[in-house]
């Protein structure tokens, strides 16, 4: 695997740099062609928290990590960790998925340790919205007001469906659809 590492208001040593290959490229066996794959590693520091975010893309699937912590190595260890159970734990699902193309890139022949229950989630409900084109401002007072942490809209500007989300940090963010 490749790695893209970069920090915010953080220097990125040869003993971070090195760490978070080392962490991260045990991923590696769980894909088919791992050279071809960069990781994306982003390190921030926010007050006394170390933030390291990971985003591996893979064909049509992307994983992502994100974790916080006052130890940046901890930090490093918790998001490998946490990738990995991604894996895992959706190996069974990813192994009955109809459409093969979608998760092109792994290699599911690994053993499992003790297979985690398999949580057969299953949709349990259904809404049918009417979406009449607001602007962001609009929608941000309409998801306040249902209590969501998601909206979904038309957007007035673009005309585009789009997805107004409530960010850990408490601000918004949007999904912009094409």
């Amino acid at each position: 695997m490749k790695f893209n590492i970069h920090g915010k208001k953080v220097e990125v040593t040869d003993a971070i740099r090195n760490y978070i290959e080392e962490k991260i490229g045990r991923l590696d066996k769980y894909f088919e062609n791992p050279e071809d794959i960069t990781a994306k590693v982003v390190i921030r520091i926010v007050g006394i928290e170390q933030i390291v975010e990971v985003t591996i893309p893979i064909q049509r699937v992307v994983l992502r990590g994100e974790e916080r912590q006052t130890d940046l190595y901890a930090a490093i260890d918790i998001v490998s960790d946490k990738l990995e159970r991604q894996i895992r734990k959706n190996k069974t699902r990813m192994q009955k998925r109809v459409d093969k193309e979608a998760i092109k890139g792994f290699d599911l022949s690994f053993e499992s340790l003790p297979e985690p229950e398999e949580d057969d989630k299953v949709i349990v409900k259904r809404k049918e919205i009417e979406m009449k084109p607001m602007s962001e401002e609009e929608a941000i007072l309409q998801m306040n007001l249902v209590g969501h942490e998601f909206f979904v809209f038309t957007n007035m500007e673009t005309g585009n469906v789009d997805v107004l989300y409530r960010r850990k940090d408490g601000n918004y963010g949007i999904i912009e659809t094409k």
